[in-house]
């Protein structure tokens, strides 16, 4: 088993080398803008073991971009931290403080993922990246969810990212005995093609 883990990493960075080379040169300008309107992310959080608290962001923006072949994708999402929706405003107050999301100094939370295959939007998969909260990037994994996500027809394509992080992995270590160290996350993201430029 040990060495199985050992294995994993090595893997895993070999296969993400494979793709990132087949993309380095290929990735070019974003072909698809992430929807605002129609994506959003959530979050939960476990409060003394027993009750979820949980909440939306309701503004995200970002692109995906694809490889020349269309085959590979890098998604960039950032995330509007004051956009936080919450069914009680204390809780909202709270989260918004400088002990959990600090949102005056950290307004935004950024994912940008590491180059994926194109199939893995719509049929599912892992999706590595490097998470950037409260101004701390840490590498993250993340499940993509099985979703329709026609490239075709992009305002159709949904993709759904689900997993967990360690809030103190993020300088969010207040309140241990009543708060769970795990938060887990969620990005609901609707795209659709960046409008073409038209010259004068």
């Amino acid at each position: 088993m040990s060495r199985q883990r050992r294995r994993w990493p090595v893997q895993r960075a070999a296969a993400c080398l494979v793709l990132a080379l087949a993309a380095a040169s290929t990735l070019h300008a974003a072909d698809y803008r992430i929807d605002p309107a129609r994506s959003h992310a959530e979050f939960g959080v476990r409060l003394l073991w027993l009750t979820q608290v949980t909440g939306s962001f309701e503004r995200i923006d970002g692109e995906v971009t694809l490889s020349g072949r269309r085959d590979v994708a890098v998604v960039d999402a950032h995330i509007a931290v004051d956009s936080i929706r919450m069914s009680s405003e204390r809780f909202r107050r709270w989260v918004m403080a400088p002990e959990f999301f600090d949102a005056e100094h950290y307004p935004t939370i950024h994912f940008v993922s590491e180059p994926v295959p194109v199939a893995s939007l719509e049929h599912g998969g892992e999706l590595f990246g490097t998470l950037t909260l409260r101004g701390i990037s840490r590498p993250a994994r993340f499940e993509l969810l099985p979703s329709p996500c026609p490239l075709e027809q992009p305002s159709d394509c949904r993709i759904e990212v689900r997993g967990d992080i360690q809030r103190s992995d993020f300088g969010m270590t207040g309140h241990r005995t009543a708060l769970s160290d795990q938060v887990r996350l969620g990005l609901i993201i609707a795209i659709d093609r960046v409008p073409t430029s038209t010259g004068s």
